[in-house]
């Protein structure tokens, strides 16, 4: 069976980056038959007035400058719809996600496309897939009450759609790394093909 993975890296770090380098490692132990890679740190603008007028131009009004303003976020979502395992490493910042991945979430998460608003609330449009994060931070502990990054992934995946989120955990590296990357090598351990 064809797996297809979109791999979204958020550590400002290319190199010596633990969120990568354990991506790195689900990758390989998951054997993707396609894997589209994106680094969120490279090339995620943050939104703009042009961004939110397009979006708010019903589609058939949208003219040249507003599906140039779109595009890149098309794009984005059109990368997230052909996955079947989107794969998000990232780093814990200030208690918090970074402002690249932040932005590649509002750059995705539009009406209609992504989710829909009905009389009983949100619903996530991208039904069928799997989310897995890779999550490292230097003090703060995944599911903490400090921890805003983890709760706050699995809240934006469920409300695309994605149910299925499972965390591989390297936290608190600065206080015990070797146990901090034991925790990691256990979660990927467990994760299922």
């Amino acid at each position: 069976m064809t797996q297809k993975l979109l791999r979204l890296d958020a550590s400002s770090r290319t190199d010596g980056s633990v969120s990568r380098a354990l991506a790195d490692q689900v990758v390989e132990k998951l054997e993707f038959t396609e894997v589209v890679h994106r680094d969120l740190a490279a090339d995620i603008p943050q939104l703009n007035a042009e961004w939110l007028n397009a979006n708010g131009t019903p589609e058939q009004d949208r003219g040249m400058d507003e599906k140039a303003a779109l595009a890149l976020s098309d794009t984005l979502i059109a990368e997230v719809k052909s996955a079947d395992t989107v794969l998000i490493s990232t780093p814990i910042y200030n208690f918090g996600v970074p402002s690249s991945l932040k932005a590649w979430f509002d750059q995705i998460a539009r009406a209609g496309i992504t989710f829909e608003y009905t009389a009983d609330g949100p619903r996530g449009l991208l039904k069928g897939k799997r989310a897995i994060l890779v999550v490292a931070s230097g003090g703060t502990e995944v599911d903490s009450p400090i921890d805003f990054a983890t709760p706050w992934l699995r809240h934006v995946m469920n409300f695309i759609g994605i149910e299925d989120v499972q965390v591989v955990r390297s936290d608190k590296l600065m206080v015990d790394a070797d146990a901090s990357m034991q925790r990691a090598v256990n979660d990927i351990a467990a994760l299922a093909a």
